[in-house]
C-alpha cells in the first residue's frame, strides 16, 4: 500500500521535516515537504499528493485552519501532528476533518503504520462512496454539501461536519429510507478502522443527530434490533 504513495509533510521545524522525510522514505513512501500553508498549497496544486501530514502548531495559519480549508476543497487524507497533550486538540483536529491524529513525540514506525491504515481506508472506499455527479442532496429542509462536507438548514445556517460525520450521513443519504445495520455501516467504512465496533457506530450516530438539533432523532431513526435509517425523501442536487 505504501509503495508509490506520495506524502506531503507540513511542519515549520526543518529538523522535524528532514527526519520525517528520511524515515518515511525508508518506509517506502515518496515525500514532499512544506514549512507553512502557502508552501503546502503550492505542493498540492502541483498534484500527485496522496496524504498530508499536517503539524497543528504552524506560524500564521495553524494546522486546524489549514485542515478545514483542505476539507472545503479536497478529499485528501490528513494526519495531524502536535506536541500538545490536551485531548481537546485531538477532538478539534478530528472535527475539522482530519483522518487521524498523532501526538509528539512518536515512533516513526507508528506514524508509518497509521499512514498505511489511512491510505488503505481512503483508497478502498466502497463504490457508493466514490465521487458522485451530484454536488449535494436535499432532505427534510436540510442540504448536504458533498464538496464542502457541511449541512445547511432552512435558514441558511451552515454546520461543518467532521470526516466521520460526513461519511456516515453520506451513507444514510445514499440509502435513504433503507435500514442499515451496524454491521453494514462498519463494512461500508462509516467509522475509522481503528474504531470499528458497534459502540463506535452508536456514538457517531448520536453525534450526527446532534448536528440536526431537536430534529435529529426523528430524522435518523433507530429501528430496534435492526439498525438506523434516514427517514426522509432525498433529492440529489
Amino acid at each position: 500500500m505504501s509503495t508509490g504513495s506520495h506524502l506531503l509533510i507540513v511542519d515549520d521545524d526543518p529538523e522535524i521535516r528532514s527526519l520525517l522525510a528520511t524515515e518515511l522514505r525508508k518506509a517506502g513512501f515518496s515525500v514532499a515537504v512544506a514549512g507553512n500553508g502557502v508552501a503546502m498549497r503550492r505542493e498540492i496544486e502541483r498534484g500527485g499528493i496522496d496524504l498530508v501530514i499536517l503539524d497543528l502548531n504552524l506560524p500564521g495559519e495553524d494546522g486546524l485552519a489549514l485542515c478545514r480549508a483542505l476539507r472545503a476543497t479536497s478529499e485528501l487524507p490528513v494526519i495531524m501532528l502536535t506536541a500538545r497533550g490536551d485531548p481537546i486538540d485531538r477532538i478539534l483536529g478530528l472535527e475539522m476533518g482530519a483522518d487521524d491524529y498523532v501526538a509528539k513525540p512518536f515512533e516513526p514506525r507508528e506514524l508509518a503504520a497509521r499512514i498505511r491504515n489511512v491510505l488503505k481506508r481512503s483508497q478502498s472506499l466502497p463504490v457508493n462512496l466514490e465521487p458522485l455527479a451530484a454536488k449535494g442532496a436535499r432532505f427534510a429542509g436540510w442540504t448536504l454539501d458533498f464538496e464542502h462536507r457541511q449541512i445547511i438548514d432552512a435558514t441558511g445556517r451552515v454546520t461543518v461536519l467532521s470526516g466521520t460525520e460526513f461519511r456516515l450521513l453520506r451513507l444514510f443519504v445514499e440509502y435513504a429510507n433503507r435500514v442499515l445495520s451496524r454491521e453494514q455501516l462498519l463494512a461500508l467504512g462509516a467509522v475509522k478502522q481503528s474504531e470499528a465496533n458497534d459502540r463506535a457506530i452508536d456514538l457517531q450516530v448520536s453525534r450526527l443527530r446532534a448536528r440536526f438539533g431537536s430534529e435529529g432523532a426523528d430524522l435518523i431513526r433507530t429501528v430496534r434490533y435492526e439498525g438506523y435509517v434516514l427517514a426522509a425523501a432525498v433529492e440529489l442536487l
